[in-house]
């Protein structure tokens, strides 16, 4: 039997199937012609973002990838504001300024999306940086995928996190693709945490499709951040279920190879657990799917019935006025 409280483990699976259907709706509104730019999907790694998040405080903050609607979502964002954002609406996050790659959210601690590969790791080194010089107690999780575990940036942040034990933990959310190219082709380790030792902090490597593995990996390395112990690289093995995008046709990989792996993919996983344990019924699991269909749907409507921002509005909140400029 399990060590974990029912509400911890329901709330767990809540987090995972509300990151599922919002990417569902997402992918489908796309496909009919109503959401601008690009939609790269998080379906199969919702055990990560919802795992690892379960750790935080409002008061601790992440960086995001250009695949971080579910990052937002476990973090306690609005589902309305989050679809309002995708359709480009002045309702939205960034008030339909930052779309699907960009969104943010300072209040509850998420400092943004970002569509530059790797670009998010130096933001939550800065953010670290800040916290130890006020002497707070809050940590940073940094989100990124295997690609951008080659860039410059990767390298640079953990050095630099390392040298001034910075309370930061560095999730590699790897997906075993840096968008057609396989994680075999283009990097030099067989884990990405092996790293770890050039810069002298703790590395893991972990199954990221087991939702409680995550979660109690990410635990130890928060209390390590929280207490002065400096930066720890997760990574977490997991794998991208659909293409790099929303319209990707994939012809770099084989479908047999997706099918097998839909058959480990975080959510029944979970389920099977939780039913094997006797924490949910089939009409308890039905009934949260149908409640976040339901959430997802309203989004919906709150999107499409929200006026687009104006062509004069498109200079505006670009920068911090505090200068008594106008911008």
């Amino acid at each position: 039997m399990s060590n974990y409280k029912k509400d911890f483990l329901i709330n767990l699976y809540k987090t995972m199937v509300r990151i599922r259907v919002f990417e569902q709706k997402a992918e489908e509104l796309f496909l009919q012609g109503k959401l601008p730019g690009f939609i790269h999907l998080y379906i199969g790694q919702e055990a990560i973002a919802t795992g690892a998040i379960a750790n935080l405080r409002e008061d601790d903050y992440i960086t995001s990838t250009h695949r971080g609607h579910a990052h937002m979502l476990a973090k306690g964002a609005s589902m309305d504001k989050m679809m309002a954002e995708l359709y480009g609406k002045k309702t939205g996050y960034c008030k339909g300024k930052g779309g699907s790659m960009h969104i943010a959210d300072v209040s509850i601690g998420v400092l943004g999306a970002n569509g530059e590969v790797g670009g998010g790791l130096p933001i939550a080194v800065g953010a670290a940086m800040a916290i130890k010089m006020q002497k707070k107690d809050s940590v940073v999780i940094s989100f990124f995928g295997d690609g951008a575990s080659n860039r410059g940036s990767f390298h640079e942040s953990l050095n630099w996190a390392s040298v001034y034990k910075l309370p930061v933990i560095f999730l590699c959310e790897n997906n075993q693709f840096a968008s057609t190219a396989r994680v075999q082709e283009t990097t030099s380790v067989e884990n990405i945490s092996d790293r770890a030792v050039g810069y002298n902090m703790k590395g893991v490597t972990i199954d990221g499709n087991d939702v409680l593995l995550v979660y109690e990996t990410v635990k130890e390395a928060v209390y390590r951040a929280r207490n002065g112990g400096g930066p720890t690289l997760i990574e977490a093995k997991t794998y991208r279920l659909k293409g790099h995008f929303v319209g990707d046709p994939m012809l770099y990989r084989d479908p047999k190879e997706v099918e097998e792996f839909w058959k480990r993919e975080p959510i029944g996983r979970f389920e099977n657990y939780l039913i094997e344990n006797g924490f949910i019924s089939e009409n308890e699991k039905k009934k949260i799917w149908d409640e976040s269909s339901n959430e997802v749907n309203k989004a919906v409507e709150f999107a499409e019935n929200s006026e687009y921002p104006l062509p004069e509005e498109s200079l505006t909140d670009l920068f911090e006025d505090d200068t008594g400029y106008d911008y």
